[in-house]
């Protein structure tokens, strides 16, 4: 039998899940951004002028990035620090950095596995799962940091088609107190969780967790793209 993976590498016409007119730009959250160390992020104000002014160029570029990633931005928001000394930090998805309001679209048909508003500061805010068969295997996508009006009119089992428009990016706070940006993660197995999964999880337990999440270049990477018009070749997109 084929392990997720290998039927993901193997399909065909996964459907963009933006949109972009915008051209493309890698974003580095983790250490070797030196920038990144230097600044004091906790002000989500704050945090969401850099990312768009600077690591964006004035909002010139779509940002994308961040699976595997250690991020030391993890380091200024409580929800992920715990009391056993394990923080969590090393990123299970891809986020994509765009403007709040930016449509989101299903990459293949689905339906509906549970959605949430997980209304913390710097958890997911509104939240959508959907479950996906392919070759007889069920997986599911997470997409997090949602507009609260994307979760208006959802009930479990819905059908969404592939490339049908289903949510927008959310703005802060009610997006987790994040700048706009869409977390976008593959789930081989949900377990129990109901419209929320760990995004994120601590070096001690990533090998796991990696593992529950494979790369979401294996859905980008159909069409050599991610976005409507991105033309970097699925290497550069890792």
């Amino acid at each position: 039998m084929l392990t997720l993976r290998e039927i993901l590498e193997k399909q065909n016409g996964f459907a963009p899940v933006i949109h972009s007119a915008k051209p493309f730009k890698k974003l580095d959250f983790s250490e070797s951004n030196e920038a990144l160390v230097q600044r004091d992020l906790s002000e989500t104000s704050v945090f969401s002028q850099f990312v768009f002014d600077e690591m964006l160029e004035n909002n010139a570029f779509t940002g994308i990035g961040g699976y595997a990633e250690n991020r030391i931005i993890y380091r200024q928001r409580k929800h992920f620090n715990n009391a056993d000394n394990q923080p969590r930090s090393i990123h299970l998805g891809t986020d994509i950095w765009a403007n709040a309001g930016e449509p989101i679209y299903a990459p293949l048909d689905a339906t509906v596995h549970s959605f949430a508003f997980n209304d913390h500061y710097g958890d997911y805010g509104p939240t959508i799962i959907l479950a996906h068969a392919l070759n007889n295997v069920v997986f599911y996508t997470l997409y997090g940091h949602l507009s609260l009006d994307s979760l208006e009119g959802l009930y479990v089992g819905k059908n969404i088609s592939a490339n049908e428009k289903f949510a927008a990016i959310g703005s802060y706070p009610e997006n987790g107190d994040w700048p706009p940006h869409l977390h976008f993660q593959i789930i081989k197995d949900m377990g129990n969780y109901q419209g929320d999964f760990p995004g994120v999880s601590s070096i001690q337990d990533s090998e796991h967790y990696l593992n529950l999440c494979p790369d979401p270049n294996l859905i980008f990477e159909d069409s050599g793209k991610l976005f409507s018009n991105l033309t970097l070749t699925p290497l550069q997109v890792r």
